[in-house]
């Protein structure tokens, strides 16, 4: 029989699972990918780095797929972890979308707030893990 502790870890692990797939899949709906590419720093847009589409389409599988990690024990803390480095990965192009909201509008949080949240959501994804 699982303790308090364990029930709550429980269900974070399929809360942030079921975030993670969903915020994945949307990645693959045209209206909110095209949004998704246009935040992608210009920075990041080099003849060496995939285009903003194809990043896109690859951060949503990494968010499937760490999602279904969380939920199966064998794969929990290497996709928490592996979550922890995307969510990571991805906060510059939360940062751009930020300094500009009129073209990003709900998409564009603000900087503070969008990190404060970010920083939580790591810690959420290492409990997760464990």
């Amino acid at each position: 029989m699982m303790d308090a502790a364990e029930i709550a870890q429980c269900v974070l692990r399929i809360a942030l699972a079921l975030a993670f797939i969903v915020i994945g899949v949307s990645h693959f709906v045209a209206a909110p990918a095209r949004t998704m590419a246009a935040m992608i720093p210009p920075a990041l847009r080099q003849k060496w780095i995939p285009s903003p589409r194809a990043l896109v389409t690859i951060t949503g599988l990494c968010e499937i797929a760490g999602g279904l990690g969380l939920l199966w024990e064998p794969s929990r803390f290497i996709a928490g972890i592996a979550l922890v480095l995307f969510l990571i990965a991805v906060f510059p192009a939360n940062v751009y979308a930020a300094e500009h909201p009129k073209r990003f509008g709900k998409a564009a949080l603000p900087f503070w707030p969008r990190y404060f949240g970010q920083v939580a959501l790591i810690a959420l994804c290492l409990l997760a893990a464990i």
